[in-house]
């Protein structure tokens, strides 16, 4: 066992380090380039960032010879279509609930006018800064899950696919989503020292900033992580990915200026990811803090529907023993039970053991 969680932080090592040095000698050109942030080249080199994350996953499963067992790549519809549809809907209305929350707190910061708005309306054809509002909030209701979904799962194959079930083989689900959270809010720091999020005009400047986005992930890594646990899969996570991305500057366009970013009215504030806050720490609570590495070795395996193998070693306290075996006996193990073809023969070996 020691042998299987020593291996385990060699890779979660060799993961990290990759995805950090390669992100920020990306992000890094920027400067370098005498570039400003957030226009022309900067979007290209961004977007070739967001897919770090998988390639440090490709590189780590190849450098240590791990193999390619589950990428979670599945998006198991099959008797799921009621979460995904709650994951195509429920972040869209989360976005937009958020940014209420935020203009009902700060009354005054709502611009009636659309100023924001209108030098887009002024660039097209007989549109006005009322009707492109419409628009920009249709398309999110109805692509919003899928217009930004490639780079985003170039983020999640990395974070959701590969960090969270490696912490999960050696933490509680509940540790394993704050910490992977961390790790990527920390992954943004140069592009947060940079300005983006937050800009540079702040009072704390750019630390502030940096607290914010670390909060930001590990909330928002939360409610990606529980979804992706529930469903193994990443799909989710960079459906809901997707949407944060496409609503993010929404409700910036209905904002005077002079706010405080750190607040708001973005959802990356305090107070604009208000609703988003409370659904992580719901979620966290739900995750509870047994450990769920029966379940991670399952997944691994490419063998799912084991919650009622999880079940019935936290009912009897047993997933301290299981993890003491010997490290080729869990997949063994799982393997046996969930091969029976009938739930009776399953349950008969699951009591045997």
């Amino acid at each position: 066992m020691e042998q299987e969680k020593t291996a385990v932080k060699k890779r979660l090592t060799l993961f990290v380090g990759l995805t950090f040095v390669i992100t920020w000698i990306i992000f890094l050109l920027i400067p370098l380039r005498g570039l400003t942030y957030g226009k022309g080249a900067t979007i290209i080199i961004l977007a070739a960032a967001m897919f770090v994350p998988t390639l440090s996953n490709i590189l780590t499963r190849l450098i240590t010879k791990e193999g390619f067992g589950n990428t979670y790549l599945h998006p198991h519809f099959k008797g799921h279509m009621k979460d995904y549809l709650l994951v195509y809907f429920g972040p869209t209305a989360l976005v937009f609930l958020s940014a209420a929350v935020y203009f009902l707190t700060f009354p005054g910061s709502f611009d009636l006018q659309l100023t924001g708005l209108k030098g887009a309306a002024a660039s097209t054809r007989g549109l006005s800064a009322y009707n492109l509002l419409l628009i920009s909030i249709l398309q999110i209701i109805i692509i919003g899950p899928i217009i930004n979904i490639i780079p985003t799962l170039g983020e999640e194959i990395g974070w959701r696919g590969y960090l969270l079930p490696k912490l999960r083989m050696l933490l509680t689900d509940r540790a394993a989503l704050v910490i992977t959270g961390i790790i990527w809010g920390m992954w943004h720091i140069p592009v947060i020292v940079m300005g983006h999020n937050y800009g540079t005009d702040y009072m704390g400047y750019p630390w502030l900033g940096i607290l914010g986005m670390i909060v930001f992930c590990v909330v928002l890594g939360v409610i990606e992580g529980y979804i992706s646990i529930k469903l193994e899969s990443v799909i989710p996570a960079a459906m809901i990915h997707s949407v944060v991305n496409a609503g993010v500057g929404l409700p910036i366009l209905l904002a005077k200026g002079g706010y405080n970013p750190i607040l708001g009215p973005a959802i990356t504030g305090l107070i604009g990811g208000l609703p988003f806050i409370v659904l992580a720490v719901v979620l966290l609570i739900k995750a509870g803090h047994k450990f769920s590495y029966i379940k991670t070795v399952a997944a691994a395996s490419g063998t799912v529907g084991t919650d009622y193998l999880v079940k019935a070693l936290d009912e009897n306290d047993l997933c301290g023993q299981y993890r003491n075996r010997s490290p080729y006996q869990p997949n063994d193990y799982i393997g046996w039970i969930t091969r029976g073809k009938r739930e009776e023969t399953r349950m008969k070996r699951l009591i045997q053991n």
